[in-house]
């Protein structure tokens, strides 16, 4: 991620209202942008200060810096830098030669030896040659790291696309708290909460979707201020993976301590690189939905089945369950989850969120090969079907008319 230094050029405040200057693929800076890819991926192989040296060679006397640095960054952190195998671990050789005392470059009565003398000692004691001593002195510095994996294959417009998300990124390591609007694509939006372990709170909102509350890394709730920050600022792109959201992020300036608010929505611009999720998780849920539409789909059936169109909140946790159905007359809903191929832990989880839930229109339809006995669904409130193959959608169908609220 961007370095604060590399992030503040690049913030523009109007009252209190706080905007990031994006980089326009215009072609001077598309031309910027493919030199630095260029000159990244021809580095390939070789020591991390050679890239550096190179960095500051290209960057000469130009003024635009902040910009060249920033990029740069975005190349770094998508590639992989590794230490050198040696021979020995690099702090033990410097204690060896240390010890030895201060050398110098010529010999008289004062000074008794040179570098050389007690490079050539120390290899002698570990065995070693003289060069691989000289290898492996500052083997663990990251300027001694190697190049070897590029990262991403970059084109300039994608480099530059990433750079903007990452200033936007940078902005929320001065957060309090962030409030997100979210009206689709919950799934996504929760799995990616939770890989970031971030902490929330969230209601319903009285027309469609949700408001979600995050403590920000500067909240006065946030122990571990810098780990967190790195991860609240990760977040980001997966609210560009919902089609129709706004976000408000509360930011205290690090150089006045100003408080501002930072805003986004779906029209932004802005590009993420996460992954959305599939339209289904498992065959069992594609089957499911094609047998309704093929039975009950379009003006056949009186039921809508919508796919992860509500989310249950329970704590500091959710649940969404596979599909809902909606009666299209009277706007009865029966909400079905389906309980497929598991490993025992995530069962457990999953029986714990339905106690937890407490809806009498859940349906839970639990494939028998998963070891989940009537007798450890007695405190499910609602209704619990078992298949041995699939879901039986003629019993499915009795049930969501049983279920329905």
């Amino acid at each position: 991620m961007l370095t604060a230094d590399l992030v503040r050029p690049r913030l523009r405040l109007k009252g209190v209202s706080l905007s990031v200057e994006h980089l326009e693929p215009t072609p001077p800076h598309l031309k910027t942008a493919a030199d630095l890819i260029a000159l990244f991926a021809g580095h390939l192989g070789q020591p991390q200060g050679k890239w550096d040296a190179a960095l500051e060679a290209y960057e000469g006397h130009r003024t635009d810096y902040i910009l060249i640095r920033g990029l740069a960054k975005v190349l770094e952190d998508s590639a992989t830098f590794a230490p050198l195998v040696t021979p020995i671990e690099p702090d033990a050789l410097r204690a060896a030669l240390f010890t030895r005392g201060p050398v110098f470059d010529r010999l008289d009565l004062f000074h008794q030896q040179t570098r050389a003398d007690v490079v050539a000692a120390v290899a002698t004691e570990f065995d070693l040659t003289p060069e691989q001593i000289e290898s492996t002195l500052f083997a663990d510095r990251p300027t001694a790291y190697i190049m070897t994996d590029a990262g991403d294959a970059w084109t300039p417009e994608s480099l530059i696309a990433r750079y903007n998300l990452e200033l936007s990124r940078g902005v929320l390591y001065w957060s309090s708290q962030m409030r997100v609007e979210l009206h689709d694509s919950y799934k996504d939006f929760w799995r990616y909460l939770k890989l970031f372990k971030l902490m929330f709170w969230a209601t319903p909102r009285p027309d469609d979707g949700y408001n979600i509350h995050l403590d920000g890394p500067i909240s006065p709730f946030v122990k571990a201020t810098t780990r967190y920050g790195r991860q609240f600022a990760a977040f980001l792109p997966a609210l560009f993976l919902c089609d129709r959201w706004q976000m408000t992020a509360d930011v205290r300036l690090p150089d006045t301590g100003k408080q501002v608010q930072y805003r986004l929505d779906h029209t932004s611009p802005l590009r993420t690189h996460f992954k959305k999720s599939g339209t289904f998780d498992s065959r069992l849920e594609a089957d499911f939905a094609a047998e309704f539409e093929a039975k009950f789909g379009g003006e056949r059936g009186q039921w809508l089945l919508t796919r992860e169109d509500q989310v249950l909140l329970l704590g500091d946790t959710v649940m969404i369950p596979d599909f809902a159905l909606t009666h299209k007359q009277d706007g009865r809903r029966a909400l079905v989850e389906i309980v497929g191929f598991w490993h025992p832990e995530y069962l457990n989880r999953k029986i714990e969120k339905v106690r937890a839930a407490g809806r009498r229109n859940l349906i839970l339809l639990v494939y028998e090969g998963v070891n989940l006995t009537a007798d450890r669904l007695l405190q499910v409130p609602g209704e619990v079907l078992y298949f041995p193959n699939k879901p039986v959608l003629k019993d499915v169908m009795s049930a969501v008319e049983r279920a329905a609220e």
